[in-house]
């Protein structure tokens, strides 16, 4: 099963994890400095930020010493937060069968177990802040990260299967 984000979310959550990096030093970032710290096309990186000023997350200052930041601390802005703003509200409505065969009217018989995995996915992103994930990447950049256990077993029981399937 493909589950990935969009162009937009990973971008705009790219630009949200550099704001957050450089959210204690008092400067305003400028797009280009952005665009190219986190290798996002320069000509995506205004659109992005746009989308982030409109919803709250970046205040945006113009002039020479103008630029970006994030409008409040890092721990108060999620990955959700970032998320929606950059591709709106992430929940399917679409039956996952597509188009059948479903054979009731309000919702298939994979509707509540997909529903739940929908609601597991959005709260660990809506638990998830922008200073965690500095955090995660401080530790990566140092080779101090390691994955969870439970990861780790998860992915590798996802990828095996037993005999005779």
């Amino acid at each position: 099963m493909r589950l990935e984000l969009g162009r937009r979310a990973d971008y705009a959550i790219r630009a949200a994890v550099d704001l957050a990096h450089h959210h204690g030093d008092g400067e305003r970032r400028k797009s280009r400095a952005i665009a190219d710290e986190m290798a996002i096309p320069p000509s995506y990186i205004p659109q992005i930020l746009a989308e982030l000023v409109r919803a709250g997350l970046v205040v945006s200052t113009a002039g020479r010493s103008g630029g970006y930041a994030l409008a409040g601390p890092p721990t108060d802005i999620s990955l959700l937060d970032v998320v929606n703003a950059a591709e709106g509200e992430v929940v399917s409505t679409a039956c996952v069968l597509r188009g059948g065969p479903c054979r009731w009217e309000q919702m298939c018989a994979v509707h509540v177990p997909w529903a739940e995995a929908q609601h597991a996915l959005l709260d660990s992103l809506g638990s998830t802040s922008l200073a965690d994930v500095v955090a995660i990447d401080q530790r990566l950049s140092a080779g101090t990260y390691r994955i969870p256990e439970e990861l780790t077993r998860a992915r590798a029981s996802s990828t095996t299967r037993p005999e005779g399937s």
